[in-house]
C-alpha cells in the first residue's frame, strides 16, 4: 500500500514500482501522472495543498498529500488532515434520512410540512421585481423525495439568476444561530420553481437536516454519528472538530492578487462546537480516508466491512436515477439519485466516467467519485475558494482514468 506525506521524484518512481503488480488496476507508468498533476498545481502556486486517495475494490492503491495545510504558518498538508467538505456533506445527510425511511419514521412521498409546518404555505416566484414580487401558491406539497433529489424548488444564495437569489442573500441563511433560526429564515423565501417540476441545486439538504432533527427529536450530528459515520468507521467526520484534533485542520485559501492567502471560513462552517448550526448540506468536516470509506459504501449493498447502514434494496433505490420527465442536472451527462449526482450518459458529459458513477464536490474544491463498473473510488481534497478556480477536478479525474489498464 502506497502512502506518502511529502512527495519527491524518488517517491514517484517508488510508486510505479509498487503498483507494477498483476493485480493492480493501473498501468504503472501512467499512474504517476496523477501526482505530477497535483504537485504541479502546488508548485505553480495555484493551490496551497492537494491530497488524494484511490481505492480499487477493498484495497487502497495510492494516496498522497502535497503542499501546505496553511500557507501562512507553513504547516504541511497531510493524509490525515481534516478539511471542510461543504457540499460533500449532502450525500451523508441524505443517507441519514434514508435510515429514517427504513425505520418507518419517514416516507419518501411524505409532505415535509408534516414535521415542518413552518414550510406548509410556501409560495412560488412567478415574476415581478424584488420590491414587487409576483407569487403563486405551490401546486403540491414538498415531499421528502423532493428534498433528496433537489426538486423541491429551493435554491442557493450564491446564484444570481433572478430576484429570488437576492432574497436568499438578504435572508443571510448561513449566519443563523440554530437550525430553528435557519428554518424561520427559509420560511420567508419564495420557491424558485413549483415543487417536483425542476432540478435546482439548493439548500434542500440543509432543510433535510432540520427535518431529521424534528423526526428524531435530537441533533442532526448525533443521528449521523450513530447511524452513518459511526457504523462506517468515519472517526474524523463530524459537524465540529474536537479541540484535540484541530492541529490537523487545514485552513481555507484564496488567491489574492496572484498570491495565496488564508481566508476566514464561509457558509457558517465553524470548527468550534456550539457556533452556528449543523448544516446538513454543507457543514461537515472529514479526512481523505474517512470519505473514501463513505464512497466505498455507496458502491456496495448498504454495508461496509460487515457494518450495515441501509438494506440492500434501499441502497439500490438510493443509487438509481431519480429524475423524470426530461429533468437533468446542470451537467449534461448527469442526473441525480437520492443522495448525489450520477452519470447516466457518459457520451453527453464533459468528464470521463462510467454509467452509474456517483460523484459530487464541495465548495472548497473537494471531490469524490465512485465508479461501479471499475470498482474504483477516488477522493481529492483542496481547501481553495472559489470552487475549482483552476479546473483541477476534471483534470484529476482524467489523470485517474487514463491510468487504468
Amino acid at each position: 500500500m502506497l502512502r506518502r506525506l511529502l512527495a519527491v521524484p524518488f517517491l514517484l518512481c517508488a510508486a510505479s514500482s509498487l503498483l507494477a503488480q498483476a493485480e493492480s488496476p493501473f498501468v504503472p507508468e501512467r499512474l504517476p501522472r496523477v501526482e505530477a498533476l497535483l504537485q504541479g498545481e502546488v508548485a505553480a502556486g495555484r493551490h496551497a495543498g492537494l491530497a488524494y486517495v484511490l481505492w480499487h475494490g477493498d484495497r487502497e492503491v495510492a494516496s498522497g498529500a502535497f503542499g501546505k495545510a496553511d500557507i501562512g504558518t507553513g504547516r504541511p498538508l497531510r493524509i490525515d488532515s481534516i478539511v471542510r467538505i461543504y457540499s460533500m456533506s449532502k450525500p451523508i445527510t441524505a443517507i441519514a434520512a434514508l435510515v429514517l425511511v427504513e425505520q418507518g419514521k419517514l416516507r419518501l412521498d411524505q409532505p415535509i410540512a408534516d414535521f415542518l409546518p413552518e414550510l406548509k404555505a410556501l409560495q412560488v416566484w412567478n415574476g415581478g421585481t424584488l420590491e414587487e414580487p409576483k407569487l403563486v401558491a405551490a401546486a403540491r406539497p414538498i415531499t421528502v423525495r423532493m428534498l433528496l433529489n433537489h426538486t423541491a424548488g429551493f435554491s442557493y444564495d450564491f446564484f444570481r439568476d433572478s430576484p429570488v437569489h437576492d432574497l436568499y442573500r438578504k435572508a443571510d441563511l448561513w449566519n443563523a444561530a440554530t437550525s430553528e433560526d435557519f428554518l424561520k429564515r427559509v420560511a420567508t423565501l419564495p420557491l424558485l420553481a413549483q415543487p417536483g417540476t425542476a432540478w435546482n441545486y439548493s439548500i434542500a439538504d440543509d432543510v433535510l437536516g432540520v427535518l431529521i432533527e424534528r423526526v428524531t427529536q435530537r441533533g442532526l450530528a448525533e443521528h449521523v454519528r450513530e447511524h452513518v459515520t459511526g457504523p462506517l468507521g468515519m472517526v474524523d467526520t463530524d459537524f465540529d472538530v474536537e479541540p484535540g484534533k484541530r492541529d490537523r485542520l487545514a485552513s481555507l485559501h484564496r488567491s489574492d492578487n496572484g498570491k495565496l492567502a488564508v481566508m476566514e471560513p464561509s457558509f457558517g462552517v465553524w470548527a468550534e462546537a456550539g457556533r452556528g448550526f449543523a448544516a446538513g448540506g454543507a457543514g461537515m468536516f472529514s479526512t481523505l480516508h474517512d470519505y473514501a470509506r463513505f464512497a466505498r459504501f455507496t458502491l456496495g449493498d448498504g454495508s461496509l466491512d460487515g457494518k450495515r447502514v441501509l438494506g440492500r434494496k434501499t441502497m439500490e433505490l438510493a443509487r438509481a436515477d431519480s429524475l423524470r420527465d426530461g429533468q437533468r442536472t446542470s451537467r449534461p451527462g448527469d442526473s441525480w439519485n437520492l443522495f448525489a449526482s450520477v452519470c447516466v450518459d457518459p457520451g453527453a458529459g464533459h468528464d470521463l466516467c462510467s454509467r452509474g458513477t456517483v460523484h459530487w464536490s464541495g465548495a472548497a474544491t473537494t471531490t469524490f467519485f465512485a465508479d461501479p463498473a471499475e470498482g474504483l473510488v477516488a477522493v481529492l481534497f483542496a481547501q481553495h475558494l472559489p470552487y475549482d478556480e483552476h479546473k483541477v477536478i476534471a483534470r484529476f479525474r482524467t489523470a485517474v482514468y487514463q491510468a487504468l489498464r
